[in-house]
């Protein structure tokens, strides 16, 4: 990703003094939980915001869903402390049904669309239709998808909105926890299907392009606040700082498209 501009920089710190003025005035420890999906655009945006505020935050990764022992609800179910939680929006809800979020604290940040990978230098296949697809996902002889929310669409809906999904069973495969694009990097796979987002960040990959419109699946990522949180107020002046103006450059650099404040 690259560096982030000056009148970016000045324009974030002036939306975090805003932010500051109806958040925590004391420094504090911010525990985050994140998936993937948002991660390059968070780590360029968290620094801009512990300097401003002062605050420090603390970040564990993990898939929004799944049973590895990094995923999300695996580590709240360890009791591990979490201020915020940044995930795709569907599974943040499932946590807030099961009291796992502050109830009416979710905001959503992001739009976040599907894209497909091949190793660097390798030929690019035609992915302009649903047939397309079709061809290329035949013609291939290993294709990777993600545990999360990409990799249940890829696997339980578009092949079989497609009509391959016994074909695929013999040389589909799911990567839990590990980025798609590290597989199809190594030659593990032909083809990876993850969100253009997560993709982005991995080197010895090339990325074709989204998917398709007739069979594109976005996905929503949101942020809450967890039950328990020890500083909610942090919590919250950090969400509404990656929901605000002052985000949108880092958040479309890394293949997403932000949701408007006032949108959610």
């Amino acid at each position: 990703m690259k560096p982030i501009s000056t009148t970016f920089r000045n324009f974030a710190l002036g939306i975090l003094g805003v932010l500051l003025l109806t958040g925590a005035s004391d420094a504090a420890e911010v525990r985050v939980m994140i998936s993937g999906g948002l991660t390059g655009a968070y780590k360029s945006l968290v620094p801009e915001f512990e300097k401003a505020t002062g605050n420090k935050v603390l970040t564990e990764y993990g898939p929004s869903m799944g049973t590895t022992a990094n995923a999300i609800p695996v580590r709240l179910e360890r009791g591990e402390p979490a201020d915020v939680l940044i995930m795709v929006g569907y599974a943040l809800n499932d946590l807030a049904s099961k009291g796992k979020v502050v109830a009416g604290s979710q905001v959503d940040l992001t739009r976040s669309p599907i894209g497909i990978a091949v190793k660097s230098g390798a030929p690019k296949p035609d992915i302009s239709s649903a047939d397309a697809i079709k061809r290329a996902l035949l013609a291939a002889k290993t294709i990777a998808y993600s545990d999360s929310a990409s990799g249940v669409y890829v696997s339980t809906e578009m092949f079989d909105k497609l009509g391959i999904a016994d074909v695929m069973k013999d040389k589909a495969r799911k990567i839990p926890a590990t980025p798609v694009g590290e597989i199809v990097a190594h030659g593990e796979a032909e083809l990876g299907f993850q969100q253009i987002s997560e993709l982005k960040p991995v080197k010895g990959i090339d990325i074709v392009g989204p998917l398709p419109d007739e069979l594109q699946k976005i996905t929503i990522f949101s942020a809450g606040i967890a039950t328990g949180a020890k500083e909610p107020e942090a919590g919250r002046a950090l969400i509404n700082f990656l929901a605000s103006p002052a985000a949108r450059e880092a958040i479309i650099a890394s293949g997403m498209e932000p949701i408007p404040t006032g949108a959610n």
